[in-house]
């Protein structure tokens, strides 16, 4: 799943996929800005047929959680 994150993730942010690893914190370590961050998670939505919760995601920061919060909600 970390590699299929890392292909979404470098469609909205100029940095290399190879950089960036659970812990990439999405505004401080890549970059991303808040309709960055909802863009992508309208990609994870469809990507993984899951429908995100806005009031749960804001505690999502790294890409670790990402994949962590996906899996939950994929039961």
């Amino acid at each position: 799943m970390l590699e299929k994150m890392k292909e979404l993730i470098v469609n909205y942010v100029e940095i290399d996929a190879d950089t960036i690893t659970e812990d990439s914190d999405f505004i401080e370590d890549l970059g991303f800005n808040s309709y960055d961050f909802m863009s992508l998670l309208g990609d994870l939505e469809n990507e993984y047929e899951i429908t995100v919760d806005e009031s749960e995601v804001i505690e999502v920061h790294t890409v670790g959680q990402a994949i962590e919060y996906i899996k939950k909600l994929q039961g």
